[in-house]
C-alpha cells in the first residue's frame, strides 16, 4: 500500500465531499479513490467517513486525522521544491570537503557571508588532502584539484589559481637566482608530497604554449603547503605555492617571485585547477549551486574559469 497516495485521496475527498469530485482533482477514477480510502481505514483500524446516499461526512476520528495529516502534502511539496527547484531558497545541512590550503585561505573566509546570505544553511567544512568518500562521510560537495579527481564524480570547473615559484631573499643571495625552470635541479626545492599515494606533486610549466615538467632536487618535503611556505621564508629553498598561500609572504617581503620577468621564451607555471565535485548530477541541489556561485563571486576575476 502506498500510504501517501491513500492520504492524498483522503484529504481530497474530505475537502470535496465526494469520491467523484476528489477523483477529478487527482486525475484517477472514483473507484481508485474509494479503494485508497478503504485501504487507509484498514491500515488505521478506524472509520474515517460516514457514508450517506449523497455525500461523505467525516467521523470524529476522521476529523482528528485530517487535522494531523493536512500538512503532509504541503511538506512534501516544500521538500521536493527544496531539492529540485533551482529558484528555491537554499537550506539544510551543507557539508563541504575541500583541499586543506584552498579551504583554509579562500573558502573559510567566504562561508560566513554565504550563511548570512542564506540563513537556512547549516554549514560544515572538512579540510583534507586525502580522498574523501562522499557517501560514507555524508559530504554534499567537495572541492578538489586535478590529482584528487576520481572516476564517477561529477566535476564542475571552479577556478584556475596561479602558482608562484618563490624563495626568500636570503636563500637567493646565498644560492643564486635561477633564470629558468631548467635550473631548478641545481637548487634546493621544497616539495609537496601528496598524502593519498605518497608521490611528489610535479612542477608544471608552460613555454610558448607547450607544457613541460621541471626536474627537481627535493631538499625538504611536506604534506602541508603552509609548512613548505614557512620553510621557504626561513631560507630553506625554492617553493611552488598557490597564489593565495604565497600572497602574505610576498607582501611582507619574506619571499620573492622567480621567473616573473619575461625570460625570452614566455614561460610561466601551470595554474592550479580547482573543481567542485558531487557524486551525481542530481546532487547539484540549490544549496550546492548557491555555494558554487558564492565562491566564484568571491574569487579574483583572473582566477575565474573563463574570467
Amino acid at each position: 500500500m502506498n500510504i501517501l497516495h491513500c492520504i492524498r485521496s483522503f484529504i481530497r475527498t474530505a475537502d470535496a465531499g465526494s469520491l467523484a469530485a476528489a477523483a477529478r482533482t487527482l486525475g484517477i477514477s472514483s473507484a481508485a479513490v474509494g479503494q485508497n480510502i478503504a485501504r487507509l481505514e484498514t491500515h488505521l483500524g478506524v472509520r474515517l467517513f460516514n457514508r450517506t446516499t449523497r455525500r461523505l461526512v467525516l467521523t470524529e476520528r476522521g476529523s482528528l486525522y485530517l487535522a494531523k495529516v493536512r500538512h503532509v502534502e504541503d511538506d512534501l511539496q516544500r521538500a521536493q521544491d527544496a531539492v529540485t527547484d533551482p529558484e528555491a531558497e537554499p537550506e539544510g545541512r551543507l557539508r563541504i570537503a575541500s583541499t586543506a590550503a584552498f579551504g583554509r585561505h579562500v573558502l573559510a573566509p567566504l562561508l560566513p557571508s554565504l550563511q548570512a546570505r542564506y540563513p537556512g544553511l547549516d554549514i560544515e567544512l572538512l579540510l583534507s588532502d586525502r580522498s574523501v568518500d562522499h557517501a560514507h562521510e555524508e559530504v554534499d560537495v567537495s572541492i578538489r584539484i586535478d590529482p584528487q579527481l576520481e572516476e564517477g564524480l561529477v566535476a564542475r570547473p571552479l577556478a584556475q589559481v596561479p602558482f608562484v615559484v618563490c624563495a626568500s631573499p636570503v636563500y637567493l643571495a646565498q644560492a643564486g637566482v635561477p633564470e629558468t625552470p631548467e635550473a631548478l635541479g641545481d637548487h634546493r626545492c621544497l616539495v609537496f608530497r601528496y598524502p593519498v599515494d605518497g608521490r611528489h606533486l610535479r612542477w608544471g610549466f608552460v613555454r610558448d604554449g607547450q607544457p613541460f615538467d621541471a626536474d627537481l632536487n627535493p631538499a625538504l618535503v611536506s604534506d602541508d603547503i603552509d609548512a613548505l611556505a614557512a620553510m621557504a621564508a626561513a631560507g630553506g629553498g625554492i617553493a611552488r605555492l598557490a597564489a593565495f598561500v604565497a600572497a602574505p609572504w610576498l607582501v611582507r617581503g619574506n619571499l620573492q617571485v622567480l621567473f616573473a620577468s619575461d625570460d625570452g621564451a614566455h614561460t610561466s607555471p601551470e595554474p592550479m585547477r580547482l573543481y567542485l565535485c558531487v557524486s551525481d548530477r542530481r546532487d547539484l541541489t540549490p544549496k550546492v549551486r548557491a555555494l558554487m556561485e558564492h565562491v566564484v563571486e568571491g574569487l579574483p576575476q583572473a582566477w575565474r574559469v573563463g574570467g
